[in-house]
């Protein structure tokens, strides 16, 4: 037997996009959001993609909301088909999350990146520090 979580896993995933790293950064060259939900010492300890958006997942709702006064100022108000792409630590909350959104927003174009941030770094994609900065 599987676990509940998953289970919801899969559910997610069958039903988003997934992008590799490199496809991610494509993505963001196209004007993409690329939203970095990982917590604030994950970024401060391991880096930041440059570019990307630290959004807390306890608040991803409020801030990609495109009805909402509160959504990301890079996002164009009402516009539910804005390519926007989450990104975790290793691609698990980011799908979670992805699915989330897409269904409870009413968001066509949210996509997650496989392998998240590891892999973004395994792939050496551009990364800066936050200590060099």
């Amino acid at each position: 037997m599987t676990d509940i979580v998953s289970g919801l896993l899969e559910h997610a995933r069958s039903r988003i996009t997934r992008y590799a790293p490199a496809e991610a950064a494509e993505a963001m060259r196209r004007g993409a959001i690329l939203v970095d939900l990982r917590p604030t010492e994950f970024r401060w300890r391991f880096g930041e993609v440059p570019g990307a958006i630290a959004v807390s997942r306890h608040v991803l709702e409020w801030r990609l909301d495109v009805t909402s006064e509160h959504r990301l100022k890079e996002l164009r108000a009402g516009d539910r088909d804005q390519e926007i792409v989450l990104m975790c630590n290793e691609g698990y909350t980011s799908s979670l999350a992805a699915h989330q959104v897409m269904t409870q927003l009413g968001l066509t174009n949210v996509t997650d990146v496989i392998g998240g941030f590891a892999a973004w770094h395994e792939a050496d994609l551009p990364t800066v520090s936050r200590l060099t900065r």
